[in-house]
């Protein structure tokens, strides 16, 4: 299935464009020696947001399925600095969902007193699901992919890993 609204990398991105809104707070460890959020922290959002949704929406304890998630490719791009005790909404959606993986399009948002909702960065994130011991790839899990196909609005199935 393939995103109809991706998000390019010169777009700002839009909360509306995002089925999920994953909410995080930066730690003060996020920090780094020049008083910003650190660039490889981004990532940690991303991962958390990505898992926390899958485990909160399947009700499935992720990490004991029989195939895994792993990722096989990540990008971000950064439009503004965060900082603790910034709040944050991590937008999720599926920009491909094929037969075995997964490519989530993904950004990252301040939110303000106000509820507003600046972005500090877009992303992209691959899953590939392997099986739990052999580590080949695997089909999606079914409780999975029933899952994601919420984050892909009225976009037909295509096949492909």
């Amino acid at each position: 299935m393939t995103n109809r609204q991706p998000t390019t990398p010169d777009a700002q991105p839009d909360p509306a464009r995002f089925p999920a809104l994953w909410p995080m707070q930066t730690r003060w460890a996020d920090n780094d020696h020049y008083g910003h959020v650190n660039n490889v922290t981004f990532y940690s959002y991303f991962d958390s947001a990505v898992n926390g949704w899958l485990m909160a929406t399947t009700g499935v304890d992720i990490r004991e399925l029989e195939a895994l998630g792993v990722v096989a490719e990540t990008s971000c791009r950064y439009l503004a600095e965060l900082s603790f005790p910034d709040r944050l909404q991590v937008g999720i959606a599926v920009d491909r969902l094929g037969t075995r993986s997964i490519t989530y399009q993904l950004a990252i948002f301040r939110e303000g007193t106000d509820g507003t909702l600046t972005p500090a960065a877009t992303g992209r994130f691959v899953h590939v699901y392997v099986d739990a011991r052999t580590r080949r790839p695997v089909p999606i899990p079914d409780e999975i992919r029933k899952a994601v196909i919420q984050l892909v609005k009225g976009a037909p199935e295509r096949p492909g890993p």
